[in-house]
């Protein structure tokens, strides 16, 4: 065998581990991540306020039910003031989809949510689907729209990637004398947000969901490619992105593993 053909066949041996360890280790391991955010628009007499963030569950089979679940009750353990799911509720629609997603969320009755739709909530059916499944659980589905709770206004953006979004009306329906935090699940698309927001929370690009030891991440998602993971300080509005619960592709992760962002925040 020549050298080449050596080195092609080593490529792809070598491949085919990575992809096997990612699937079988890393894709079911979910950190807790603790992060305190220090925002020049929030108000010193909230600091400390606490927001458990959960992002891309990509619900699709009894699998990724039980990998939520895990994520689902970290977040309630946490004892945040909010929980958000910032999209991706499904991978995509499917007959069994709602009462997966009873499944995986249900936990969550009781608690104060607050959720966007993501890009893959439009695929194969559409985020309308979402509205009884979020009206069962009493979580706060928000569709360019707002809703205050205790003294925090939230804003939800719908999927850009679906072409569902409409920031102007989401803003317009805010009490300004409030801090503001917007939910938006494409996170490059911050640098189009109007400004007067404290925090944008964000998921979709899964921190690259492969990344490679020497950095190199080979799969971006459109919208996801210039703020991939954790906190853009600098960004038009601070920014904090998750990677996310579960995976899209390959069912695997390498060096971007699950998180359940916990983030406290307080005035810069």
């Amino acid at each position: 065998m020549s050298s080449p053909v050596k080195l092609l066949g080593g490529l792809a041996l070598g491949g085919l581990g990575w992809l096997v360890y990612g699937a079988l280790v890393e894709s079911k391991k979910i950190v807790l991540e603790h992060h305190q955010l220090r925002l020049p628009l929030w108000p010193a007499s909230r600091d400390g306020f606490r927001i458990a963030l959960l992002a891309d569950m990509h619900i699709r089979d009894e699998y990724s039910v039980k990998q939520c679940q895990r994520a689902v009750q970290m977040a309630i353990d946490a004892k945040p003031d909010v929980i958000v799911i910032a999209g991706d509720f499904v991978g995509y629609w499917k007959l069994t989809s709602p009462a997966l997603l009873g499944e995986a969320l249900g936990a969550l009755r009781g608690q104060f949510v607050v959720a966007v739709p993501g890009n893959h909530d439009y695929w194969s059916g559409d985020a309308t689907l979402l509205e009884p499944i979020c009206d069962e659980l009493g979580i706060n589905l928000l569709r360019n729209s707002a809703v205050e709770h205790n003294g925090v206004g939230w804003v939800g953006i719908d999927s850009a990637n679906a072409h569902q979004h409409d920031p102007i009306l989401a803003l317009s329906g805010t009490d300004k004398n409030l801090p503001l935090i917007t939910i938006w699940h494409e996170p490059d698309v911050v640098d189009l947000l109007p400004d007067g927001t404290a925090l944008m929370l964000a998921g979709h690009s899964h921190g690259g969901q492969w990344v490679f030891p020497w950095g190199w991440a080979p799969m971006h998602t459109r919208n996801g490619e210039k703020y991939v993971s954790g906190f853009y300080p600098d960004a038009r509005t601070p920014l904090y992105v998750s990677r996310g619960i579960g995976t899209t592709g390959p069912p695997a992760r390498l060096g971007a593993l699950a998180e359940v962002s916990i983030l406290e925040l307080y005035h810069e």
